[in-house]
């Protein structure tokens, strides 16, 4: 059933055409789009053997050169026989064009319309294989080696490749990274009490300290300290002191006006 818009020509049904429905191997076809403008592709014969009909099918010798993978003339060259298995159809089966009346920048025009032309009935079923013979075993071996071939392959190199990114045994902020956790690992942890003095000592000199200069003060692990100071501290997330810590308003001995930075 046509879609809306489509016109249906049915002129091939008058005719009463048949056609032929044929499976042919992918290399054929592929050796037949080479052959654009050059004229025929081959050559079909039918002809009756003991009442039975034998087609095949042969293919003209300038379509016959394969070419390999890197597009190179292959010494390989495609089987030119081809003989037809035929198959009952089973099913009626109509092959249909589609031709427009419009330039594909009308698509959109409502008054453009495409166009079914119905070509004729299908009565008779093949396959179109090739013969068994040395150049098809050739073809296929070849077609086997193409497609196992590793998309990806290993070189070794001559020399150093100065170009392109270098590996590393490690990168800089790993070797920080383990560094600092050496040297917390090597730190005691002191007395709570004695960590606090420390810290009122500290801030008695200045207001605003930062982690890294109370680490270098105290000589704890940093997440010791920082359970400390979550105890007497604020921290600065935001504002002119920020990422700083400063003692909460009550441990505080000094007024608003004598604050140093």
């Amino acid at each position: 059933m046509a879609e809306k818009g489509w016109e249906v020509d049915l002129t091939g049904a008058k005719q009463n055409t048949g056609m032929w429905l044929v499976k042919v191997p992918k290399y054929l076809s592929q050796q037949w789009a080479k052959s654009t403008g050059r004229g025929e592709v081959g050559k079909l014969r039918i002809a009756k053997n003991q009442g039975k009909s034998e087609v095949s099918f042969t293919l003209n010798e300038e379509l016959a050169s394969i070419h390999d993978a890197t597009g190179k003339l292959s010494s390989i060259s495609a089987p030119r026989e081809h003989p037809f298995v035929l198959q009952s159809v089973g099913q009626t089966l109509t092959v249909f064009t589609e031709s427009s009346s419009g330039t594909p920048e009308d698509k959109s025009d409502s008054n453009k319309t495409d166009k079914l032309a119905m070509e004729g009935i299908v009565v008779q079923r093949a396959e179109c294989r090739a013969a068994a013979s040395e150049s098809y075993m050739k073809l296929k071996r070849m077609h086997i080696e193409i497609t196992s071939k590793p998309v990806r392959l290993s070189k070794q190199l001559d020399k150093a490749v100065t170009t392109n990114y270098k590996p590393v045994a490690d990168h800089q902020y790993n070797i920080e990274s383990e560094r600092r956790k050496k040297e917390e690992g090597k730190r005691a942890r002191g007395e709570k009490q004695q960590v606090l003095n420390m810290l009122f000592s500290a801030f008695e000199k200045h207001q605003y300290y930062t982690i890294k200069d109370l680490v270098d003060i105290t000589k704890q692990p940093v997440n010791y300290l920082k359970d400390i100071l979550r105890e007497i501290c604020t921290y600065n997330a935001k504002g002119t002191h920020k990422s700083t810590w400063e003692l909460m308003p009550e441990y505080r001995h000094y007024q608003g006006e004598e604050k140093s930075d």
